[in-house]
């Protein structure tokens, strides 16, 4: 018993942070919301258009924000109070949410307003995710408990991915998406409480040379991409983000035409990559130390690459669902995995824009692979859309395995500063 109670307080080390565990328990609360609303949306578009061009083009809408706003919010977080930022993102979030609801449940909701309403919560997420990345390491007191913490955040997001969709698919078929929109709106008074609740010391100015936004924009940029192991890990993510993350938006059409199923086969299939999603997290908690995590982020890909082929590819039920389990296990794998490296490598005086990047690695190239997705579904259909993706993610996999050797060297020097090797 003393063995297994040493082994939950390992994995859940983070939480000797009071802050961190409000933080956590909020947006446990909230993510759940956000999913809810996620598979409404793609289930209300696709009800109102039968298009897989439009299910990327809202995604399109909703995610292009982070990549031509990102920048300037990573210098922005860099600067600001990250607490309060939090705050005023949240309570923009459930406004969106809110007004979503009030729009379904009176019933004129139309693909325009869904539109509108995704460009502005794009909007609030270029600033919000940065900000809550760079905002974990004023939460937790201890620096080395900072990976576990983010692979606290992979679970806990990847919960809520497992329990939101299927959910969602139950709300939907009995009550309609309106009051899954309901839901998520009044969910975000959770994370907005735990945030108030929070206290939080004042952030050390830390000296710039640098004053004018656009030359801190510049300098980040220098940084980033000019120090090689932060420029491909970031580019390694952003392959697999514009190639191997659109599966999201063409389960619909595997649901429904393929596998021949409704709105809860949907909620089946997200929940499934959840609960892989959340073995990954959960696997990513319990380690120790951050060594290895190079070679995990290399060959994650490639299982997510097979995974979604073996997806495009099935027409059973159950392995649909077993390889939406691998998918959401390799995809976390390497978000979370390249998340701690990142936050382990950098400086903390670039920390903000180095997350910002990191953004729009991840987010701000998904919306292109999102509408470029639909546009192929709808020209060679989805099981072959996929398949292209999957090979893609094979490939990135394999040119960054190769270059793992060459990327060691760089990072060593880094480890032995910091005490993690000696």
């Amino acid at each position: 018993m003393t063995k297994q109670n040493n082994r939950l307080a390992q994995i859940i080390r983070a939480f000797d942070s009071k802050n961190y565990r409000l933080f956590f328990i909020g947006q446990g609360i909230s993510l759940i919301g956000s999913w809810i609303t996620r598979i409404a949306t793609i289930w209300v578009v696709y009800q109102l258009t039968k298009s897989p061009l439009l299910l990327g083009t809202v995604e399109f809408a909703s995610q292009i924000p982070s990549l031509l706003v990102t920048p300037l919010a990573g210098i922005i977080v860099d600067r600001c109070n990250r607490h309060r930022l939090l705050i005023i993102t949240q309570v923009l979030s459930m406004i969106q949410s809110l007004v979503l609801a009030v729009l379904a449940l009176t019933g004129v909701i139309n693909i325009e307003q869904i539109l509108l309403l995704s460009v502005f919560q794009g909007l609030v997420n270029a600033f919000d995710i940065p900000g809550r990345q760079t905002f974990v390491i004023e939460m937790v007191e201890k620096k080395e408990n900072l990976g576990n913490a983010i692979a606290l955040n992979s679970s806990l997001f990847n919960s809520a991915r497992l329990i939101g969709p299927a959910i969602a698919g139950l709300l939907i078929a009995a009550v309609g998406a309106g009051a899954c929109f309901l839901i998520d709106g009044l969910s975000y008074i959770a994370v907005i409480i735990s945030l108030l609740m929070m206290k939080i010391k004042p952030r050390e100015e830390i000296a710039t040379k640098t004053a004018n936004h656009w030359q801190r924009l510049q300098e980040g940029f220098v940084y980033g991409l000019g120090f090689p192991p932060i420029r491909a890990i970031l580019m390694l993510l952003a392959l697999v983000s514009l190639t191997g993350m659109t599966y999201v938006i063409l389960v619909p059409i595997f649901a429904t035409q393929i596998l021949q199923g409704s709105s809860d086969t949907l909620g089946f299939l997200m929940s499934a990559s959840g609960i892989g999603a959340l073995t990954s997290g959960i696997y990513l908690s319990s380690r120790q130390t951050i060594l290895g995590l190079g070679k995990i982020i290399a060959l994650s890909p490639a299982v997510l690459g097979i995974a979604l082929m073996g997806f495009a590819l099935s027409r059973s039920l159950w392995l649909s669902l077993l390889m939406m389990y691998a998918i959401g296990f390799a995809s976390i794998l390497q978000i979370a995995s390249s998340n701690t490296l990142l936050q382990t490598i950098v400086d903390d005086d670039k920390r903000g824009r180095i997350m910002s990047l990191y953004t729009m690695a991840f987010m701000g190239t998904l919306p292109f692979g999102n509408l470029f997705a639909g546009v192929l579904a709808e020209k060679i259909g989805a099981p072959y859309t996929l398949v292209i993706g999957g090979a893609f993610c094979i490939l990135g996999s394999f040119i960054f395995y190769q270059k793992l050797p060459s990327l060691r060297k760089f990072v060593i020097p880094i480890y032995t500063r910091i005490g993690i090797l000696p």
